[in-house]
């Protein structure tokens, strides 16, 4: 991308966003408040905000241009017994979703931080929507799922927008392109403050009594990431909306004592033809996520392919196969029924359930002429197998059990609901290689259950919080899809308990 194209995204993001282009950061050399708040993403400017509300001093360091990050992009917040589930006799209740948590968790997750998310769940949407948040429905992810899902207006650009002019109602300073840098300590080992640097490259001292650190994870960090999870960024990982996230402050926080927590849990996703450089349309990707024929390396099927309806578990299945990636394959029929009748797995809301793949051909063809190498149209199976390169005799063998199973409608391998055994016999035949992608990483940091940092020793550090994807201990190895919208219900509800009680930590 040219400086000039970058100059004007970033001027449309400020301009979207109501900030000027030069930071109030380089007016700055010493600073004093109570509260330092490190990200501005959706559990940041919560607990920026909350702590606000009560009377607190917060100053906001953010090092993007732009206030948000991956918090623009989410559809809705998980929640129970709200007012809005109430009014559509919803019926599914606090105990229940905390035991469904811990049990799809194994345990692994901290029970007593889970317990306390969920039961502030309700009041945090209600909280949400005092500040002007407008939100559209609960809903489910997958067929028959839980509606704890409130979908956002707007998406989460808008609850962006509410949160950063009511934050600065409330006298908060939202300083951007301005990272931190460090976190400051006595000789007594206790915090006093940050160093930040504004966009002039000038450093920022400031004290204060809390800090929050808020800064995304570490999805764009290839170090951190091949360490704790194993994957190679752009290699058989592809982070999806993730923007400099390099584990700042996780390591800030470890500098200061705490104890590591949830390091290597991603937020998977089963992934679509992506790879370094390549354009992807949504109805290719769409078509790429349904729940029909899917293969390995080995040429054979892994799995029942309805886990396209849970990301985590198509996410978790692929990223275990040979080489770490799989082939997703229809055939012409298919491709018609998509394109007609609509899809049967909806992509988020992205590309909802049912919407017909009308601009499908065009995008595939747009991906062959420009030379992606992820996606493969053929005239016979034969062709499809040699374009895939795999062994055309084992992937002969697949289909041609597979399309058995379609004609008796009962899928002896893997038990698929037989409304997705679509037979793979009509020319022209399709397949997209797809590898595992990441919505953002789930852990680093230690907390309790009032999202205090603890140390090494088990400890709470006086005066230090973490929240959203910084902080672990709200999942076990895998992400939470059984409630969905539980990332940003997890940064907004931290968010809101950090800002609480950096507040009475303060006034104290």
């Amino acid at each position: 991308m040219g400086r000039s194209k970058k100059f004007f995204i970033i001027l449309a993001i400020n301009f979207f966003f109501g900030f000027p282009m030069s930071s109030r950061a380089q007016e700055i050399q010493d600073l004093n408040t109570q509260v330092v708040v490190i990200g501005s993403g959706a559990s940041g400017l919560v607990a920026a905000l909350t702590a606000a509300e009560g009377g607190a001093e917060v100053i906001v360091f953010e090092k993007l241009p732009y206030p948000g990050g991956t918090s623009n992009y989410p559809g809705g917040i998980f929640a129970v017994e709200s007012a809005m589930q109430h009014r559509e006799n919803i019926k599914i209740t606090q105990d229940e979703a905390f035991r469904m948590i811990m049990e799809y968790n194994h345990w692994r997750a901290n029970a007593r931080l889970v317990r306390t998310i969920v039961d502030k769940s309700a009041s945090t949407i209600a909280w949400l929507q005092k500040q002007g948040v407008e939100f559209l429905e609960p809903a489910a992810i997958y067929p028959g799922g839980p509606r704890t899902w409130h979908l956002l207006n707007g998406r989460g650009a808008a609850m962006v927008r509410v949160l950063v002019a009511k934050a600065k109602e409330r006298g908060v300073q939202v300083h951007l392109s301005t990272p931190v840098r460090d976190i400051l300590r006595d000789e007594e080992d206790r915090l006093k403050g940050v160093i930040a640097q504004n966009e002039s490259g000038k450093s920022i001292r400031v004290a204060a009594r809390a800090i929050i650190i808020a800064t995304g994870g570490y999805a764009n960090n290839p170090e951190m990431i091949k360490r704790y999870s194993g994957f190679e960024l752009g290699v058989n990982l592809f982070p999806a909306g993730n923007v400099d996230k390099t584990g700042d402050g996780i390591k800030m926080a470890w500098a200061a004592g705490a104890a590591p927590e949830g390091l290597g849990v991603l937020q998977l996703t089963g992934g679509s033809p992506v790879g370094p450089g390549i354009r992807q349309g949504e109805h290719l990707a769409a078509a790429s996520s349904q729940p029909y024929l899917w293969v390995n390396q080995e040429g054979e099927r892994f799995c029942d392919e309805t886990l396209a309806y849970n990301f985590t578990f198509s996410g978790n299945a692929v990223s275990r196969q040979t080489g770490g990636y799989v082939f997703r394959i229809f055939d012409e029929t298919t491709k018609k029924y998509m394109v007609e009748m609509g899809i049967d797995a909806g992509l988020g809301i992205f590309v909802p359930a049912g919407t017909r793949l009308v601009n499908l051909d065009a995008e595939i063809k747009e991906a062959l002429e420009k030379g992606n190498k992820n996606v493969f149209v053929a005239d016979s199976l034969d062709e499809l197998a040699n374009k895939m390169g795999l062994d055309s005799r084992p992937f002969g063998r697949t289909v041609n059990e597979y399309n058995k199973f379609c004609g008796k409608k009962h899928d002896d391998l893997y038990a698929k609901d037989p409304r997705f055994l679509r037979p793979i016999q009509t020319a022209k035949f399709y397949a997209f290689k797809c590898y595992p992608s990441f919505l953002g990483t789930l852990g680093g940091i230690k907390i309790n259950h009032r999202t205090e940092v603890l140390s090494v020793k088990g400890d709470v550090i006086p005066g230090l919080y973490a929240v959203g994807l910084d902080a672990g201990g709200m999942y076990g190895d895998s992400y939470d899809l059984i409630m969905p919208g539980s990332t940003l219900g997890f940064a907004v509800n931290s968010g809101r308990i950090a800002g609480e009680n950096a507040l009475k930590y303060v006034r104290n």
